[in-house]
């Protein structure tokens, strides 16, 4: 079965390509390198001995994407990572997001509508229940009104997708997960953010590393125990084996309904604080930090409430918050020539 992955060099796309490989999957990717690197096709095949196929293409070029399908008519299935995916980021460039997010999905789902029998995995986001008014998070919370562009792309691309599936051959899963952090245990793929990281953990190894001189805290006020936000951060390895469980379901028409959903997340809240405790305890490195103003578009907590992936999917999140960081804080030090300062811990 040949899967195509958009957005396959990315951080949770390629560790992914690398949990299908695992699962004896051929695997076509498509990236536009805007915010991954050509060197990630080397690592996958590093951990795996199999190097997937690879286009550079840029999927708002609706020709493109057309083109694409008709040379590659045997797609069996499809996981759909290609998008922008900061918060802050969306509130200063919204259209940016509105292009990139959802154009992408329109063209991809079109061709996907022709075939006789679509798999379609959509990378959804916690987002899209905005501030929920209850912990832990349930598939039944209500959406609500998007805090940010980002969180109304997901919104949109789920409702978009629920709409194609009603009158196509396409099943869909919804992933909605939380807060992706780590790297491989091999450190051969990570998160390899472009320019200033949007989100903590890179942040985090970054500035541990010295390429930063501090990290910012984005408010203290929060009504949480220590007044910082609180995130559920899931290991990116657990969540791309749930992208290959979610894919397997709908090939074995397992699914009850032509679109389902889960959220993906470990079930446990950590604040910025503790989460850098944490990293700071795993890796004996001395985090520099501040408080500032809180952010605009960002929740006070938000996390999962895993009962449906963990019985229905047959999914459960394996590693720890430690764990995560450490596998981070190892591919900072690998791509920062620094491996000797903090080796693999037992």
């Amino acid at each position: 079965m040949k899967i195509l992955v958009t957005g396959g060099l990315g951080f949770i796309g390629s560790h992914t390509v690398v949990e299908l490989q695992n699962e004896g999957f051929d695997v076509v990717v498509i990236d536009n390198l805007s915010n991954s690197s050509i060197e990630v096709l080397q690592g996958i095949e590093n951990i795996t001995a199999k190097k997937p196929e690879f286009e550079n293409i840029d999927l708002r070029d609706k020709k493109s994407v057309q083109d694409f399908f008709k040379k590659c008519s045997d797609i069996s299935g499809v996981i759909h990572f290609a998008a922008s995916k900061a918060v802050g980021e969306s509130v200063e460039n919204p259209l940016l997001y509105y292009e990139n997010n959802i154009n992408t999905l329109v063209y991809l789902l079109q061709e996907l509508q022709q075939k006789e029998e679509a798999h379609f995995i959509f990378s959804s986001s916690c987002t899209v229940y905005g501030q929920a008014s209850a912990m832990p998070i349930t598939e039944n919370a209500p959406v609500q009104s998007a805090m940010s562009p980002y969180g109304n792309t997901k919104q949109i691309g789920e409702e978009i997708i629920t709409d194609v599936a009603k009158v196509s051959s396409v099943n869909a899963v919804l992933l909605r997960y939380f807060n992706p952090i780590g790297a491989h245990p091999s450190v051969e793929i990570g998160e390899l953010p472009l320019g200033v990281p949007q989100n903590l953990v890179p942040f985090i190894t970054q500035t541990a590393i010295g390429l930063r001189k501090e990290l910012s805290v984005f408010g203290d006020d929060y009504p949480t125990p220590d007044g910082t936000a609180i995130r559920d951060y899931i290991h990116v390895v657990d969540l791309a084996k749930a992208h290959v469980l979610a894919l397997q379901r709908l090939f074995e028409k397992k699914n009850t309904e032509k679109v389902e959903t889960f959220n993906v997340g470990t079930g446990k809240g950590s604040s910025v604080l503790e989460v850098i405790t944490a990293f700071e305890k795993v890796t004996s490195q001395k985090l520099a930090h501040k408080i500032v103003g809180r952010r605009e578009g960002d929740v006070v907590e938000a996390y999962a409430d895993t009962q449906k992936a963990n019985t229905v999917l047959g999914w459960k999140a394996q590693s720890s918050l430690e764990e995560a960081l450490e596998s981070a804080w190892r591919w900072e030090q690998k791509v920062r020539g620094k491996m000797a300062v903090c080796p693999k811990q037992n």
